[in-house]
């Protein structure tokens, strides 16, 4: 692939709903440019996007894919990314580095969550954005419910500049607005002229209307045309719509078929005419060596940098890491230094990647998207810059994964391979993470739902053959006593030579702090217990509060006071002293009221307003007690609220199913609180049963 200049490139983000059809909007793309010979079906498990197995088997995207398309002298670095809400970390990805959106819309599914979400990300990071309008070859699509949707919920900057032609329920053609004209299919990517049909004319006046009105807001000599009644030349209206989809003002509205490659030359020509080039976006970072701003702003005459935006581990081609050049010209024989891991990396050659299959390039210049292959030391959110000017650029915010469960091996001795896999995995997938749980003695797996779960399980098996499954994690009791106790414990042992003698006398009661093990005390006088032995009597309890006499977790917030006791002058020892008093807590903890503490999670659940009674009788339902509610900006509201943790499990499906997909939660530990009987009952039951 040739060499392009910073301003020929265009960084372009596919957004929507899963299903709605970008991945065969990307597909229709390559072939309409002559990238590939013949266009791919997801069905089929051969388009360039979705290469990964288990994407084949599930008929989605998973990752995030970047595809170069060669438009009209302009290269067009497209990301195409998936829809459904587990898979959010590699779109956060994607936007972080692009430069616009084209958010695509199922013409027969019309409007979903996804495309709200789609729009709400281009808000976050201020892009300019186009909608593109899919399906528009199936019988009941309807492009003017869609852009009436859009209206509705985004207001006038909405601006429809095609419009499609049918015939007997099949497109045939469509109308341009912008040269009030219309045309005809005659073969994939080509049309001929044709006159605009009758019943086009009337949706075509308010499209046209729309459009004018938009451009006449661009100046106040066009607002002066438009009032006379003068006609505005082509040129001029789409030098204006240039400014106003990158100010924002003004959203196109374009439409087509995948399936037919039908409209996909018009989006295509739209990009390259309407979204900006990098060098029209704003990128800065920090001089390590200075500690000023560095604006690099994509400019190619910079000192060289570059930002890692993603991972890709293959098992078969290696490592690559993704980075957009941030400002200079890179070049195969570089050397960077990594300013996060403060270490030199030898670029070798440079790559731009098509899906899955790496194109070897000479250069990328400022503002480009490719790869580098087996960089050791850099990982996703890393910088690479030149040792002389040393830059740090700010790390993306990825959502934060809050759905866990335990996973369990399922052939022993498999726990290091399985590690060393799920390391790969989370070098390559930023939501995905693996904790060690060494009080419960469990593994934990964290992603963005449960479906994201049930994949990296099933990537585990196919791509590093390692077997696991899932099973509901266990939840950090403590345990605790609410009375006091009074106990004398008396550890004798004889069998020949030494024998073995401890006595204690100690009281048992709650020290008020939950946040300590234990409080030890000791009011022995007269020396019945001699003074060498009190650090064996805290020794026991040392090993007593790990595993509580009730159920077998921690113990808290006891204080422990030895007032009394005896020894004997050649049998005592430390041990023999540790040893009763190991049974001196057993005893006494019993006595004195104990009781299981559980965890207690503070949660926030963020609603549109339809949805919170629904949302708040769910909470209530999982013991949860709404403590209050907050208005957030887009018609939202915050529920905030205390759960106990055991209430979390499979939150996340429930809440997605609830509110359509529209409703996120986050949620952090609190405190512990007393566990309500029954609650109580049947921990017991289910540990005594586990060790039996």
């Amino acid at each position: 692939m040739k060499v392009y200049r910073t301003d020929e490139i265009r960084n372009v983000v596919l957004l929507g709903h899963g299903g709605c059809g970008k991945t065969s909007l990307v597909e229709a793309m390559a072939y309409v440019s002559g990238a590939t010979n013949r266009m791919g079906k997801v069905t089929d498990g051969n388009t360039i996007s979705d290469f990964d197995k288990e994407e084949q088997k599930r008929e989605f995207s998973i990752s995030t894919t970047l595809v170069p398309i060669e438009w009209e002298k302009a290269k067009i670095n497209i990301l195409d990314t998936p829809g459904y809400f587990d898979f959010v970390g590699e779109v956060e990805e994607a936007v972080s580095v692009a430069d616009a959106a084209v958010i695509v819309v199922s013409g027969k599914a019309g409007v979903e969550v996804g495309t709200e979400k789609a729009w709400e990300l281009c808000d976050k990071y201020n892009l300019p954005r186009m909608v593109y309008v899919t399906e528009m070859d199936v019988d009941d699509a309807s492009f003017r419910q869609v852009v009436q949707d859009l209206t509705d919920r985004y207001g006038k900057v909405i601006a429809p500049h095609f419009q499609p032609i049918r015939e007997n329920e099949k497109l045939v053609g469509y109308v341009n607005v912008i040269k009030n004209a219309g045309r005809r299919y005659t073969g994939i990517g080509q049309r001929e002229e044709c006159e605009i049909p009758d019943y086009c004319k009337p949706n075509l006046e308010i499209y046209r209307e729309k459009l004018l009105e938009a451009v006449a807001e661009t100046s106040d000599e066009f607002m002066e045309r438009y009032f006379a009644g003068e006609e505005f030349s082509v040129e001029e209206i789409r030098a204006a719509m240039r400014t106003e989809v990158m100010e924002g003002d003004i959203v196109p509205v374009a439409m087509g078929s995948n399936i037919q490659a039908q409209g996909v030359a018009n989006l295509l020509s739209d990009i390259v005419r309407f979204f900006p080039s990098p060098d029209c976006r704003e990128c800065a970072g920090i001089n390590r060596k200075t500690n000023e701003i560095y604006e690099a702003n994509y400019d190619f005459a910079r000192a060289k940098s570059a930002y890692v935006f993603k991972t890709m581990v293959d098992p078969f081609i290696g490592k690559y890491s993704f980075i957009k050049v941030c400002s200079g010209v890179l070049k195969g024989e570089d050397v960077l230094y990594n300013a996060d891991s403060e270490a030199d990396e030898k670029l070798g050659k440079i790559y731009t990647m098509v899906g899955n299959k790496p194109v070897e390039v000479s250069e990328l210049f400022a503002g480009d998207i490719g790869a580098i292959g087996k960089l050791a030391n850099t990982k996703t959110g890393d910088t690479l810059s030149t040792k002389a000017t040393p830059i740090l650029y700010g790390k993306t915010e990825y959502s934060k994964p809050y759905t866990y469960m335990r996973y369990v091996t399922k052939n022993k001795g498999d726990e290091d391979k399985v590690s060393q896999a799920l390391q790969k995995m989370m070098a390559e997938d930023v939501t995905l993470k693996a904790v060690n749980d060494s009080e419960n003695r469990q593994s934990l797996i964290y992603g963005m739902g449960d479906q994201h779960l049930e994949i990296a399980v099933s990537k585990l098996a196919e791509r590093y053959k390692c077997e696991v499954t899932l099973e509901t994690p266990k939840v950090a009791f403590r345990e605790t006593i609410k009375k006091k106790s009074d106990v004398d414990t008396k550890y004798k042992k004889q069998s020949g030579g030494h024998g073995q003698y401890g006595h204690v006398k100690m009281t048992f009661e709650p020290s008020g702090d939950l946040d300590a093990p234990y409080v030890f005390e000791e009011t022995v006088v007269g020396g019945a217990v001699p003074k060498n032995y009190f650090p064996a009597v805290e020794k026991g309890l040392q090993e007593s509060v790990q595993k509580g006499p009730l159920a077998g977790y921690p113990v808290v917030g006891v204080k422990a006071t030895l007032y009394d006791g005896s020894y004997h002058p050649v049998d005592s020892s430390e041990m023999a002293f540790k040893t009763a008093t190991i049974q001196a807590f057993k005893k006494g903890f019993m006595e004195a009221g104990p009781i299981l503490l559980e965890p207690i999670a503070s949660v926030k659940v963020v609603v549109p307003d339809d949805y919170t009674g629904d949302v708040m009788g769910d909470l209530n339902k999982r013991r949860g007690r709404v403590l209050g509610m907050n208005p957030v900006s887009g018609g939202c509201q915050e529920i905030v609220a205390d759960i106990p943790m055991t209430g979390l499990f499979g939150y996340c499906t429930v809440l997605r199913s609830m509110t359509g997909g529209r409703g996120t939660y986050s949620y952090e530990f609190a405190r512990y609180e007393q566990a309500p009987s029954d609650v109580q009952e049947a921990e017991i039951k289910k540990r005594a049963a586990e060790e039996a």
